[in-house]
């Protein structure tokens, strides 16, 4: 039966019982009876209390309509009609509200309802309308404005929705029967108030024997009990929900649900063989893999982690395993060096087990396996094995060349027992101070030693099979030089040793050390004393303190740095060990000038212009004042070569120009440096800033170049002329202008030859 079907026969239905006596509508309607303005009752509400209602002219129902309506023609909702009607056609019914006009339509004459359209109960439930009869001519109320309900009833139009689609389940596998896995849930969307419409059973339809539902929660149960992942681990379970309580011609809906077994440890680990075996070289390193073994485990997961041991072996701690978390492997390690030679095959016992066990399943059976391993040892060519893990070797440092100092060994651990050939490695032995025997590993020097200079020598010595010179090995030597007494003993350092002039006798001066770079078992001992060709005149002494120091002292009162200033003291030092080693070291003393007190105040040179009464400073005054008095004797002569080429006076309308003054008296006849005459005679010789080179000048006129005039007799008394007349300008000038002359310098009455006049000093 479809559902258009369903529907036609749910409308009969509500229709027969709406028709039906004893139906809840009712109609209200106006009461004739009693005085005007009483209420009439019309009954009671949800709690009792008796309905009243006005008194109205006119009667009217509650309504009701079916959804879904399929019909061709507008469906019927009911009748409004007024006490006032009388049939004439002077009543106007309006209906106002929800749907009004659209929805619903009303016949303005006869008050009839209609349905234009077919309606949806899950869309809205009711509608709440207004109606009034008014007259259709005055259009005034006839009667007052009314409110009625106009309910949607429902029918089975909806199947149940499951709210998922699809749902996700969990359960562990091994679950009891009863255990609960998921609920599902599904809604309709009929009226739950009316009739079974919304009433929802749940069925399973696929999913038994393994599953079951409750009909009336939807809670999904484990009906199978040792369901196994490890069999089967994935579940689609269809799960039906039918409303009308499930009966025949209810609607339905479905859903899947997918249900996974999670994991559980209820498989114990197993070694898929109880004989494991291994081939590795001896030359394998420590710390590396040699055999990987893998116990299989059903389930996954922490379920599946496990831990390795060896419970037994015949080479104990040869060997130890290790579990690779992440592929839940036993790595067998290598702990000990592997020697074909010594041992050519193991045996080791595993045992495996499950880290995490569920107490649950102990009943199963037991959670471990044990699996053999054998481990064969191959052999490999080794490299030649040093009986030593390192040599150490001494020599004297006097040894002669080619001595032997020691020797290495090494052998061929291989069956064969190949020879054996011993090298230096001279990378250790840049200067070749070793050698090797080839054959015996006897080592030997082939040059001289030197404690002082190199007290170790490490050396490498490499050993190589004749037959593979491929294989090879090293061994460190260490040389050690041992000391012999081949240095003599100097002072410890460079004494700066001097003596005061007012020393007494047998006083100290100098205390003094010695070094030795040879080092000796019992430590060193010096021994000092004066040399033996010093001791006869010696001016000092020297006093051994026992104690590897020595006491340098005076022999005599005082000292005269003017007599000798510097003393030389050889003092001959040895040392105590076998063969003796001695030397000669020279003391430096110097005669110095002392207060009272024994402080030095000054030394040789020093000491020297000290008793002249001059001291540092007057020293340095008087090598300055030296230096001076040469400057100055320089700066002359250089001006006494450009004074001969200085000219005095050009021509009588220049003189003015060339007249310096120096307000300076005049020095006489013997004051040749004041004033050149041969000037006048040679102007040529005259320079552009030439001055009086003893006399800083006044002012000056910057000299004029003007043609060269031969000197004759009438340029003389032109000269004679012009100095006559400028002493007359100079007379009555009271300035003195006219004409300066030095102050010592004043002008004779008589001539030279040729008419020049001659300058004199006064």
């Amino acid at each position: 039966m479809d559902r258009r079907k369903v529907c036609v026969l749910m409308a009969l239905w509500v229709m027969a019982q709406l028709s039906s006596p004893g139906y809840g509508l009712r109609a209200l309607r106006r009461t004739t009876g009693g005085r005007k303005g009483a209420a009439g009752l019309t009954g009671q509400d949800a709690n009792g209390v008796p309905l009243r209602r006005s008194k109205r002219g006119w009667m009217w129902n509650q309504f009701f309509l079916l959804e879904e309506y399929t019909g061709t023609d507008m469906q019927y909702v009911g009748k409004l009609h007024s006490d006032g009607d009388r049939g004439d056609g002077s009543v106007r019914y309006v209906l106002t509200g929800e749907g009004a006009g659209t929805l619903f339509k009303i016949d303005e004459k006869s008050g009839d309802i209609h349905a234009t359209k077919r309606l949806d109960r899950e869309e809205k439930a009711y509608y709440i309308l207004h109606a009034k009869a008014v007259n259709r001519f005055t259009n005034e109320a006839l009667e007052g404005q009314s409110e009625f309900i106009i309910k949607i009833h429902d029918i089975n139009d909806n199947e149940p929705r499951f709210t998922k689609d699809p749902y996700m389940a969990r359960v562990p596998e091994m679950s009891d029967i009863g255990t609960s896995v998921i609920q599902v849930t599904a809604t309709d969307a009929d009226d739950a108030t009316y009739g079974n419409s919304a009433k929802v059973v749940y069925s399973i339809l696929e999913g038994q024997p393994y599953f079951s539902v409750d009909p009336e929660t939807g809670l999904i149960k484990t009906a199978l009990p040792g369901m196994d992942r490890e069999v089967k681990e994935n579940y689609q379970v269809v799960i039906q929900a039918k409303d009308m309580a499930g009966q025949m011609g209810g609607l339905s809906g479905t859903t899947t649900v997918s249900i996974t077994l999670t994991d559980v440890n209820d498989n114990p680990p197993r070694f898929t063989k109880t004989l494991y075996e291994f081939r590795v070289p001896e030359s394998i390193e420590i710390g590396s893999t040699v055999g990987v073994i893998r116990a299989m485990d059903a389930d996954i997961g922490e379920n599946a982690e496990m831990d390795y041991r060896i419970i037994g072996s015949d080479g104990p701690g040869m060997f130890d395993i290790a579990t690779n978390r992440s592929t839940q492997e036993g790595m067998i390690v290598l702990r000990k060096p592997l020697d074909f030679e010594r041992k050519r095959q193991y045996s080791l016992r595993i045992q495996v087990e499950n880290v995490h066990i569920n107490q649950r399943f102990f009943s199963v059976g037991s959670f471990r396996d044990e699996a053999t391993v054998k481990i064969v040892v191959e052999d490999v060519d080794e490299p030649p094995v040093f009986e030593r893990a390192s040599y150490v070797m001494e020599v004297k440092e006097d040894a002669a060349r080619n001595t032997v100092i020691g020797s290495v060994s090494a052998s061929d651990p291989d069956d064969k027992n190949s020879l054996v050939r011993y090298t230096i490695d001279r990378r250790t032995d840049m200067d070749r101070v070793f050698n090797i025997h080839a054959g015996n590993g006897s080592v030997f020097i082939l040059r001289e030693l030197d404690r002082e200079e190199n007290a170790w020598h490490n050396i490498s010595v490499i050993a190589t099979e004749f037959n593979n010179p491929r294989q090879i090995s090293r061994v460190p030597v260490y040389v050690r030089v041992l000391d012999v007494n081949d240095n003599a003993p100097t002072f410890a350092t460079n004494y700066e040793t001097f003596v005061c002039e007012n020393a007494k006798a047998n006083q100290r001066i100098q205390t003094v050390s010695a070094t030795d770079p040879d080092n000796p078992l019992g430590g060193h001992r010096f021994f000092f004393s004066l040399a033996q060709e010093a001791a006869g005149k010696a001016n000092f002494s020297v006093r051994d303190n026992k104690d590897n120091t020595a006491w340098i002292l005076t022999r005599r009162n005082s000292y005269n740095s003017l007599q000798k200033s510097i003393y030389h003291v050889p003092v001959v030092i040895s040392d105590g060990e076998f063969p003796m080693q001695s030397s000669t070291n020279t003391l430096t003393i110097r005669v110095c000038t002392c207060d009272r007190e024994g402080n030095m105040k000054l030394c040789n040179a020093e000491a020297l212009t000290a008793r002249a009464g001059l001291s540092t400073g007057a020293l340095v005054a008087i090598l300055l004042c030296v230096i001076i008095l040469l400057m100055i004797v320089v700066l002359f002569a250089a001006l006494r070569r450009q004074r001969k080429k200085e000219p005095l006076i050009i021509s009588k309308e220049d003189v003015r120009d060339n007249v310096v003054s120096y307000n300076d008296e005049g020095g006489g006849e013997e004051d040749t440096q004041a004033f050149d005459i041969g000037t006048l005679r040679n102007p040529e010789a005259i320079e552009e800033s030439k001055q009086r080179r003893d006399i800083v000048p006044e002012t000056f006129y910057p000299p004029v170049r003007r043609p060269v005039l031969p000197p004759t007799r009438d340029n003389n008394g032109d000269v004679r002329d012009f100095i006559n007349q400028r002493l007359q300008d100079n007379d009555s000038d009271p300035d003195g202008a006219a004409l300066r002359l030095p102050r010592h310098l004043r002008l004779r009455g008589e001539w030279l030859r040729g008419g020049v006049p001659q300058l004199t000093r006064v």
